[in-house]
């Protein structure tokens, strides 16, 4: 697969641990997701307002477990990390779109997390990709919200 670019972005895949941090705790406590640490690099550099997020939830819970929006440029925090502001909400468990669920859809055969789990985050679905995540959110009675992207997403991918 080629490198991403602002043409082929869907979204940006944040992804954390559920097996080495309590996410499952963390979010039923407060399910906004307002920022979150990214690596350096060409990819955190493409990173603008209003492009989608997706967040995938590694180890043995993985899977979807939530969809957003990036609200600013990443920034170097005070604890010498990057982190990228979101308006992102983590939906309830029943609600979220298992690995293996995804994993079984031929069209997702090339994404990201699953060709290199232990890649780099930010990942990032293809627009075809995203498309078919959505379709997955959308059947499950939506529970991400509106997951159509904001207008400002169409601007931030030019």
């Amino acid at each position: 697969m080629a490198a991403v670019t602002l043409e082929n972005l869907g979204a940006w895949m944040l992804k954390g641990n559920a097996d080495r941090v309590d996410l499952t705790g963390r979010f039923a406590v407060d399910p906004h997701v307002d920022q979150w640490c990214v690596r350096p690099g060409y990819r955190t550099r493409l990173m603008r307002a209003g492009q989608p997020v997706v967040f995938w939830a590694s180890g043995s819970r993985a899977g979807v477990w939530g969809i957003g929006h990036l609200t600013a440029e990443p920034f170097l925090g005070e604890d010498e990390s990057w982190h990228v502001p979101l308006d992102l909400t983590i939906a309830p468990p029943s609600e979220r779109v298992p690995r293996s669920e995804l994993r079984a859809d031929p069209r997702l055969a090339d994404l990201e997390v699953f060709r290199q789990p232990q890649g780099s985050n930010p990942s990032f679905l293809t627009v075809e990709q995203f498309t078919v995540v959505r379709s997955y959110a959308v059947s499950q009675a939506n529970p991400f919200g509106s997951v159509n992207e904001p207008a400002s997403a169409t601007i931030a991918r030019r």
